[in-house]
């Protein structure tokens, strides 16, 4: 596992697991972790990953057009 460290302005106040779970669920929404890993990286569970990826208005959904359209042709 990488360990990436990052420096903040003193007035930015929050907590190191937001920031996990802010970096986890970019990277979910990029496609570059599942919901699994992103859950792992974030330190939570993927059902409290799914929940809290609302907070930052982020769907669980995470398929692009294409995918939508090739499952639509399909189905």
């Amino acid at each position: 596992m990488q360990t990436i460290q990052i420096t903040l302005p003193d007035f930015i106040v929050t907590e190191r697991a937001e920031i996990s779970f802010i970096i986890a669920s970019r990277l979910y929404e990029k496609g570059k972790l599942s919901l699994g890993q992103a859950a792992e990286t974030a330190g939570v569970s993927k059902r409290t990953f799914m929940e809290l990826l609302g907070n930052y208005n982020i769907s669980v959904f995470n398929y692009s057009s294409e995918d939508i359209e090739t499952d639509f042709k399909n189905a």
